[in-house]
């Protein structure tokens, strides 16, 4: 990866990061002063949303750190799976708050069930992303023991040479 790539790709994690901390900021605010006037339970949809932002923040160390892995060539080492693994950890938490999302939202939605359906499969999706993730964690697992391979070979034409 180039330092143009790298540098742009810490860029938008670092704006992301920003957004997701004043989001939470924000719900941590209006749960401390904002009394409930809305026709949803607003107390359980900003913890959510609080917590949401965790799974986010998380995420974006750890892509943070795989970044920071690749830029160094050190990815390819069993070090690397820890940040996979909480990677997808935090995309199926995302999932599991936007189904509680859904499912706060869905008693609302009666006479527009379609809005419930739609949120359902963005949730569904979440878990499509988690998915990918896990098997680009394969190809990761399949790589390093071809590394783990190579350096052995390499050993032992050493030793032949």
């Amino acid at each position: 990866m180039g330092k143009l790539t790298v540098g742009a790709l810490r860029a938008v994690l670092v704006v992301v990061l920003a957004g997701a901390v004043f989001v939470q900021a924000s719900m941590v605010w209006a749960l401390a002063t904002d009394p409930e006037n809305g026709s949803l339970p607003l107390t359980p949809l900003r913890v959510i949303t609080i917590l949401g932002m965790v799974s986010v923040q998380v995420a974006v160390v750890c892509v943070w750190r795989l970044v920071t892995m690749v830029r160094r060539g050190t990815v390819f080492s069993h070090a690397a799976f820890r940040y996979v693994d909480v990677v997808i950890g935090a995309i199926v938490a995302a999932a599991l708050v936007w189904f509680a999302v859904t499912a706060l939202n869905a008693p609302g939605q009666r006479a527009d069930p379609g809005v419930t359906v739609i949120m359902g499969g963005v949730g569904v999706a979440i878990l499509g992303v988690a998915l990918i993730v896990f098997v680009l964690r394969t190809l990761l697992a399949q790589a390093v023991a071809r590394d783990v391979e190579a350096a052995q070979m390499q050993a032992e034409l050493d030793e032949v040479i």
